[in-house]
């Protein structure tokens, strides 16, 4: 063999032995890899539809669903499960449970090749806030009610703030501003919130961000729906002819013009990608973009009432032509089913998971009507019934659940005492009308139906998600 030919051949064996090294270093790694135990990457805050809060469990590796579940614990002490394949896993305490603290989150566990995972504690506090419209000096304002009972303001203040959505994500609020000329503009307050933390320090405390307007034309009126992805549905009517819209001001910040002619109010489905549509011949349900399209409508005189947690079940309000009232529960693939029928005005209701439970709240009575709290299953057998005595809704509000501490939340209106005078005030066309009491936020027992009141004026109220 020639010298060029041995001198031609070195190069190659030094290439192969690099490879092999290399190789043999990916093989070294990948080993010390598997044998490194399985670690927590990340905890989120889910959507819960089965219980009364939900933590998404991210891991380094596949775990062991049972070993999670059997070595991690909630302090205070909850029953909860495990769901899921390997990873991510969902915990879930159970329905029927209140939380009334921030919790202590333990994981522990092995993961599918027998490896522990280091254990760590996380806090976590799930518990939904009470956020209002509060009338205040000047006009009225968005505040907080934080866990601890403090009040804390959120936007400007405003001659008024006709509507408000607390975001179904927990990011924020969806708010209508009007100003002493009657102009309408629709804002979005984005609100951080630090829910789940390795420290229990200034856990749950809520801290506001930045607020944008929708536009910066004036509104005769607006609507606001949310979904639990924090998308804001944005109902608008402007002050030149055809200027009514619908879009879809998404979390991401981009806007979408929905193709929709409503004869009504336009409710997001709480899971996304459609809205209810009230429509002259029924509700209708309509699909938009990415989404294929979809047009379902149900006949009828009905109009929607309240959507329950669980995707696809939904509670409608009922029009008969004697003048009586249902209440309705439509689930997938079925007919709607009545719950309960009678002669009183149906104003408002709520729903815990699928419609286990169901509330709704009546008026009846000429002159000085009487509001009654009727709780029901599902098969609307009625499992209480509670009255209001000497209270009254304030217009435009419902009924709002809590599964977190399974409650309702409402504001209400102490009517004057009977045989009392009347205090009056000025009205727009220059007469004198009764002037309303001031509302305050109440609290509802969902079990006993035991009526608790929170001091503060307000005007609207509803739950912020933890985000």
């Amino acid at each position: 063999m020639s010298p060029g030919g041995l001198l031609g051949k070195a190069p190659l064996r030094r290439l192969a032995m690099v490879l092999l090294a290399g190789l043999g270093m990916v093989l070294l790694l990948q080993q010390l890899l598997l044998q490194r135990p399985p670690r927590v990457l990340k905890l989120r805050q889910a959507t819960a539809s089965s219980g009364p809060a939900a933590l998404k469990l991210t891991f380094s590796r596949p775990m062991d669903r049972a070993s999670v579940e059997e070595a991690s614990a909630l302090s205070p002490a909850l029953r909860f499960g495990i769901q899921g394949k390997t990873n991510p896993l969902l915990l879930l305490p159970e329905a029927g449970q209140r939380i009334t603290a921030p919790l202590a989150v333990r994981l522990a566990g092995h993961d599918q090749r027998g490896l522990p995972l280091d254990p760590s504690v996380w806090h976590w506090d799930p518990r939904l806030l009470l956020v209002a419209v509060v009338l205040v000096e000047g006009g009225e304002q968005v505040q907080l009610r934080q866990s601890d009972g403090r009040w804390i303001p959120l936007s400007p203040v405003w001659a008024a703030i006709p509507d408000f959505v607390p975001l179904g994500d927990g990011s924020g609020v969806g708010l209508v501003s009007r100003d002493g000329t009657g102009a309408h503009h629709v804002w979005k307050l984005s609100l951080d919130r630090d829910s789940l933390s390795r420290s229990s320090m200034n856990l749950g405390q809520v801290q506001r961000k930045r607020l944008e307007r929708f536009g910066r034309k004036a509104l005769l009126f607006a609507h606001l729906s949310t979904n639990r992805f924090g998308d804001l549905l944005v109902q608008v009517g402007g002050t030149t002819p055809a200027s009514d819209r619908v879009m879809l001001w998404q979390r991401n910040g981009h806007r979408q013009e929905l193709d929709l002619v409503p004869s009504g109010p336009v409710a997001l489905l709480p899971q996304g990608g459609a809205v209810v549509v009230p429509e002259r011949d029924g509700l209708s349900l309509r699909s938009f973009p990415p989404s294929p399209p979809l047009r379902q409508v149900l006949p009828g005189s009905r109009d929607l009432s309240s959507f329950c947690p669980v995707a696809g079940r939904a509670l409608l309000l009922r029009h008969w032509p004697d003048f009586r009232r249902s209440l309705e529960i439509v689930e997938p693939g079925r007919a709607p089913r009545a719950l309960w029928m009678g002669e009183q005005a149906l104003v408002a209701s709520a729903c815990s998971r699928g419609g286990e439970r169901i509330w709704a709240l009546l008026i009846e009575g000429i002159g000085r009507p009487t509001l009654t709290v009727l709780a029901l299953d599902r098969q609307g057998k009625e499992l209480g019934r509670q009255k209001l005595e000497g209270w009254e809704l304030e217009p435009g509000t419902g009924l709002h659940y809590d599964p977190t501490g399974d409650r309702l939340l409402l504001a209400l209106r102490a009517l004057p005492p009977p045989g009392s005078e009347p205090v009056l005030s000025a009205s727009s066309v220059g007469g004198l009308l009764p002037e309303p009491a001031t509302a305050q936020p109440a609290l509802i027992d969902a079990n006993t139906l035991q009526l608790s009141l929170v001091e503060r004026p307000v005007r609207r109220v509803g739950w912020l998600p933890p985000g």
